[in-house]
């Protein structure tokens, strides 16, 4: 009777016995998701409010919060639905956005090595870093698609099918755990070298070491963060993973949970990171961010209305004034001495007397 309902009920979850257990674990993804769309909309707004996107550090958390912000929307969509085009667009969706986020991380690891490392911006990579991010994760999102492995997985829609556990693992598990571990090595050397650095500043001064405290202010700590964050964030979903291809058909509850929270908690630390941080700390009193709304909006108005001809009758004004101060008739003339030219001429004839 249990294989017919589920024939039947395309809406029925398969993970479980009891379809309580899904109808939990879709809540708590949802309601997560919904709390890492508001921490997303928190940075963008900051960003966007005090012009922050005009430096490069704040832009690459720009970039990886629309990322993320686009990922939540995606988990709060997922839930149980029946195989078709709607199913597969949400698969597709998950896929395209947690490749986003994950490379948008790699590239704020490079850059972070690129600062301690090189003591250099890597900027000049801005473009290539879109390149990689979005083209990247657009062409191994659509890879499923190939023998139609997008469909119901679970609690959720992903990749599912007949080899759903090499796909699984080839599309997204395989590299994931791989570039967590060289992220992991590389954060972890990130962070004895900056301590290193910082040891051998200590009671110094110099012009070199002077700006290398600059670039550690300005670029290196608005970003360490968000790495970190991703690893943390990563540990549940793989150990879930890796428990669904080692004993398929058996899911774990505590795991699928744990799994529902972390996947769409990125948001909501990258908010409470970046709400930490003490520029932005500075920056959230009610007349910075009235200021900020005022500059915003009530400056391009200004500029609208200018008139140039307002400006020219005022030109003339001032010169018509300037031309009325300038009357001869009451200019001060200096006293002049009548002894002068006397003078000048006795000492002149004397002169020429002397050459005679």
């Amino acid at each position: 009777m249990e294989v017919n309902y589920l024939s039947i009920d395309p809406y029925h979850c398969t993970l479980f016995d009891e379809q309580k257990k899904c109808d939990i674990i879709v809540a708590v993804k949802r309601f997560v998701a919904s709390f890492s769309i508001i921490g997303c909309l928190f940075i963008i707004t900051l960003i966007w409010l005090f012009k922050k996107y005009l430096f490069f550090t704040q832009r690459l958390i720009l970039y990886l919060s629309c990322a993320a912000f686009i990922d939540a929307i995606a988990y709060v969509m997922g839930d149980i639905h029946p195989d078709g085009a709607w199913c597969e667009f949400q698969a597709w969706m998950l896929s395209f956005f947690d490749w986003a986020v994950l490379l948008w991380v790699c590239c704020i690891t490079f850059n972070l090595y690129y600062n301690v490392i090189k003591l250099k911006s890597s900027e000049k990579f801005e473009i290539l870093y879109h390149a990689i991010s979005w083209g990247f994760s657009l062409f191994i999102s659509l890879l499923p698609f190939i023998g139609d492995h997008y469909g119901p997985a679970g609690a959720w829609c992903w990749i599912n099918g007949s080899n759903e556990t090499y796909w699984r693992f080839f599309t997204w598990y395989g590299p994931l755990f791989v570039i967590i571990v060289i992220m992991f090595a590389v954060y972890s050397y990130l962070t004895y070298r900056l301590n290193q650095r910082v040891r051998t500043w200590e009671g110094t001064y110099d012009p070199d070491i002077e700006h290398s405290k600059e670039l550690l202010k300005q670029d290196i700590k608005p970003l360490k963060a968000y790495p970190f964050i991703y690893l943390i964030l990563s540990i549940f979903p793989l150990i879930n993973r890796i428990q669904n291809a080692v004993n398929p058909g058996e899911a774990v509850f505590g795991l699928v949970l744990m799994h529902a929270i972390c996947s769409p908690l990125q948001g909501v630390f990258n908010a409470i990171a970046y709400g930490l941080d003490k520029e932005t700390i500075s920056r959230l009193t009610w007349p910075q961010i009235s200021n900020a709304f005022k500059s915003k909006f009530s400056s391009r108005a200004v500029i609208g209305e200018y008139n140039i001809e307002e400006r020219t009758d005022t030109i003339e004004s001032v010169d018509t004034v300037l031309d009325d101060d300038d009357d001869p008739k009451e200019e001060k003339m200096e006293p002049v001495d009548e002894d002068t030219p006397k003078k000048d001429e006795e000492q002149w004839s004397s002169v020429n007397l002397q050459k005679d």
